[in-house]
């Protein structure tokens, strides 16, 4: 019960939050785009919240838990929120001033991608039931190098590539997407802090990282 109430408290106030960063700078709640973002965002991310809790709860505590330990990451994740805030801002902005918008169907294209990159993303929790939203090695956890995992090393990260760089197009503005383009940067220091610990806590990950050579995109990085 404790689990269920502090899930639905999160993600209510995301909701609230999200909504009030796109929606009050826009002036308006016929921000079309802004509700699209919300459904496409939040109705998954409900659905795997439900799964998790009847299928695995320790899972859904871990994805709660937001406090980085690491200072330097705890660095990153304060960047992100920062690129979050301003992009929605700008969106929103840019609806209540007529700023150059894209078209519908580069938005309804957007969408698509964002909800293929969710799958890849539920697949990356069914595959590895370790995964937390803050950097740590828990108590028996092993190396996984099935699945996703055989061709990337961090897929979980290129998953949320996608999603937040499709976010701003599903507002429609080019102007927020730019701002996103920081989040490449972040994750790349994200991912270096991750591996040096990983290799230091888990064992068989340097082995692993022979063995799979890119981090986030296949042939590239």
């Amino acid at each position: 019960m404790k689990l269920f109430i502090s899930a639905v408290t999160k993600f209510l106030l995301g909701v609230v939050l999200v909504g009030a960063l796109i929606f009050l700078p826009a002036g308006s709640f016929v921000f079309l785009n802004g509700w699209l973002l919300l459904g496409v965002l939040f109705i998954p991310m409900f659905i795997a919240g439900l799964f998790m809790m009847f299928k695995n709860p320790d899972l859904l505590k871990r994805r709660l838990e937001a406090k980085e330990k690491q200072k330097e990451q705890d660095l990153v994740i304060k960047l992100s929120g920062l690129m979050f805030i301003l992009g929605f801002i700008i969106a929103g902005l840019g609806f209540r001033f007529g700023w150059y918008m894209l078209p519908k169907t580069a938005v309804y294209i957007a969408a698509a991608v964002f909800i293929s990159a969710y799958i890849l993303y539920a697949e990356v929790l069914r595959e590895n039931i370790y995964l937390s939203r803050t950097i740590k090695v828990e108590e028996n956890q092993r190396v996984v190098d099935t699945g996703l995992y055989a061709i990337v090393r961090h897929p979980m990260y290129s998953a949320t590539l996608i999603l937040f760089l499709s976010m701003p197009l599903i507002l429609g503005s080019i102007y927020s997407f730019i701002i996103f383009l920081e989040y490449p940067f972040i994750i790349a220091k994200r991912i270096k802090g991750e591996e040096e610990l990983l290799e230091k806590e888990l064992a068989g990950y340097s082995e692993y990282k022979q063995k799979v050579k890119y981090r986030l995109i296949p042939f590239i990085w």
